[in-house]
């Protein structure tokens, strides 16, 4: 079953989002994310689209011109609609909160958003390096207001003393974002609960980016011993041995 985007996808001049074709365009997009979601960008047939949408292939030309904007479309809602979901969500917590435990909701919020909730967040998601650059103009512009909620998250985080001052925060931002990222890759719920996903890489950002506890600061550091590397060998010698 299909997962729908937590956002119309309706633009406003598209008419009443209860039109008849209103109604067919976002079902058209919905079948792309589905499809792009599963089988990449170039695995993405307009006749797979508009099988799974029920409809004639040439049908999906009277809304979008190519399989291009179709599938550009789908790129840029799954960025809106993950930024519009998190967004949302921290608008929701409670005054009482840390910026640590903001942090810690928006992995789960990104997490469900991009392996429960929504097709296009993660097309998008897993796609994001296979477009050609002149398809990605409004995803990375969406992409970087994204990524400005994740730098205030941090900035705050730090200073209040919640990360570590030796810790460079973007590059810790980066590190993060990339591996919730790559959970599109691998996760699959046949295998495991996606509540251990999130509760596994709450923990792993807390302890990662956290302040260290007193005894793990007096623990001496763990240096790998230096070994000698081999020498290199010609491929003739090689052969002979």
């Amino acid at each position: 079953m299909a997962r729908n985007p937590t956002s119309k996808t309706v633009p406003r001049d598209e008419g009443p989002s209860d039109s008849k074709s209103a109604r067919t365009r976002t079902r058209i997009l919905d079948a792309a994310a589905h499809i792009l979601s599963i089988k990449g960008y170039s695995g993405t047939r307009l006749t797979d689209v508009a099988d799974h949408a029920e409809l004639q292939a040439p049908a999906i030309y009277y809304y979008f011109p190519s399989r291009e904007d179709l599938i550009e479309e789908v790129m840029w809602v799954g960025i809106a609609d993950m930024r519009e979901h998190l967004r949302s969500t921290l608008d929701k917590v409670d005054s009482d909160k840390t910026p640590m435990d903001r942090i810690m909701i928006a992995v789960e919020a990104h997490l469900r958003h991009e392996l429960e909730i929504s097709d296009y967040t993660t097309a998008s998601i897993r796609n994001a390096g296979q477009l050609p650059e002149n398809m990605r103009e409004r995803q990375k512009a969406e992409e970087a207001k994204y990524g400005e909620i994740w730098r205030k998250l941090f900035k705050d985080a730090l200073d209040e003393g919640e990360i570590r001052p030796d810790i460079d925060i973007r590059v810790a931002r980066m590190l993060v974002m990339g591996a919730l990222n790559w959970a599109a890759e691998w996760w699959n719920p046949r295998r495991g609960s996606l509540d251990v996903v999130v509760q596994t890489a709450q923990s792993i950002v807390r302890a990662g980016i956290g302040p260290i506890a007193e005894d793990a600061l007096a623990a001496p550091p763990v240096v790998m011993p230096k070994r000698r590397a081999p020498a290199r060998r010609s491929r003739a010698a090689a052969q002979d041995s």
